[in-house]
């Protein structure tokens, strides 16, 4: 017995942290992402949950250094993957109220970014993915499965859109964090 012992291969010593290294690939960009962010990287995703019960999953993707504090002003995508089915209209409406958290603006203001939303998000069902990219400097262009729905040039309404997930005044402090990769 001592002998066989003696003839096992010694690649059996690799450390545990260098197979779970290898043994996960990192997760890749959504592919409309790539062309505004081809240093994007996953920073951070965490769950949605109303009573309870999944809405859905956020992910946000930026490139190396990051800064919380200037989302507004930096490039990145935020990513959701919706667990339900839900009405575009009811997430326009509940994306005006959650911006309102954020910073008070007018009823004009309300009135075009919900014309805005309300194309920009279709109708969801489960596994349906939106996704809004952010270049830094007010451009915001929204995606649904992968194709484009909306856009718009508008700075105020990228910091206080975004500001739902990002801002320290949002009404989800633990998915910000996970989003952000940082610990609570």
């Amino acid at each position: 017995m001592a002998g066989m012992l003696a003839t096992l291969p010694v690649t059996l010593n690799i450390p545990m942290t260098a197979l779970a290294q290898t043994a996960a690939p990192a997760p890749t960009p959504p592919a409309e992402l790539r062309p505004l962010l081809p240093t994007a990287r996953l920073l951070g995703s965490g769950v949605l949950r109303f009573f309870g019960l999944r809405v859905y999953e956020a992910r946000l993707w930026a490139a190396p250094g990051f800064q919380p504090e200037r989302y507004a002003q930096q490039p990145f995508g935020l990513e959701l993957t919706y667990d339900r089915k839900l009405e575009g209209g009811a997430i326009a409406e509940r994306s005006i109220a959650e911006m309102r958290r954020v910073s008070p603006f007018s009823e004009s203001q309300a009135n075009q970014w919900l014309a805005l939303m309300k194309q920009a998000f279709p109708d969801v069902a489960a596994q349906d993915r939106l996704l809004g990219l952010n270049d830094g400097q007010g451009d915001v262009r929204f995606f649904h499965n992968g194709q484009p729905t909306a856009q718009t040039r508008d700075a105020e309404y990228a910091r206080l859109f975004f500001g739902i997930w990002l801002a320290p005044q949002t009404s989800a402090p633990a998915l910000r964090d996970a989003l952000l990769g940082l610990a609570r």
